[in-house]
């Protein structure tokens, strides 16, 4: 009697590449964020995403091209949530207030992606630190153009000279911000854009309104601007 066994399997469904490539991206952003780029391994990226490692080398590449495409898809993705158009005619503060809490709570919905983007830029040397570096590159232009942006009705609207310190400070102080809440989760997205804000703004605010700090003893700007 012939064996029909292997007819009646039911076969996997051809997915269109855009959804296999984001399938298998969405499984190497997990896999990296869990172990590292050295510790990461192909065969649980490819377990993870449910695919044969022969497909993940023919869709993606060798591991390094993997997690370059990774590095920019999550890039891409946090610098577009922090950029979304959040509407007209909101004060400096609310700006800067609405970025916040967007730029948190994308980090609380894509823990992974932003652990890929952050904790794996801190070994110099790799293949994959200047993609790392370029992110943030990008994240601190973008923030230094929307504070520019928020200053244009002031008397004296910020300069470059002003902004690009200020927006690397920024993304800095985001970024620790974000470790030490990953080590109290119990706290929420808004809880942490709070404290962020109210650091930066009691005294940006004054920056904002063309007031500056200095020394009893200084009489000139000491940075500069």
């Amino acid at each position: 009697m012939e064996d029909h066994r292997d007819s009646e399997r039911p076969r996997s469904r051809r997915l269109p590449r855009a959804v296999r490539e984001r399938q298998i991206l969405d499984a190497a952003v997990e896999v990296f964020a869990k172990h590292g780029f050295h510790n990461a391994s192909m065969d649980e990226i490819a377990e993870t995403a449910s695919i044969s490692k022969p497909m993940l080398y023919a869709y993606l590449g060798a591991k390094d091209e993997l997690f370059v495409a990774c590095v920019r898809r999550e890039a891409a993705k946090l610098v577009e949530a922090i950029g979304a158009d959040i509407g007209t005619g909101l004060t400096p503060a609310d700006q800067l207030w609405h970025r916040l809490h967007i730029f948190f709570e994308y980090v609380n919905v894509n823990k992974a992606g932003w652990q890929l983007l952050h904790r794996q830029g801190d070994v110099p040397g790799e293949p994959y630190v200047q993609e790392l570096s370029e992110w943030r590159e990008r994240a601190t232009e973008l923030i230094a153009a929307l504070l520019a942006e928020a200053t244009t009705d002031q008397p004296q609207p910020m300069q470059s000279e002003q902004t690009e310190p200020f927006a690397a400070a920024l993304v800095g102080a985001g970024e620790a911000l974000v470790e030490w809440w990953f080590q109290h989760p119990e706290f929420t997205a808004e809880g942490m854009a709070m404290r962020l804000m109210n650091m930066l703004w009691l005294g940006f605010g004054e920056l904002v309104e063309g007031r500056s700090w200095f020394p009893a003893s200084q009489t000139e700007d000491p940075t500069g601007s």
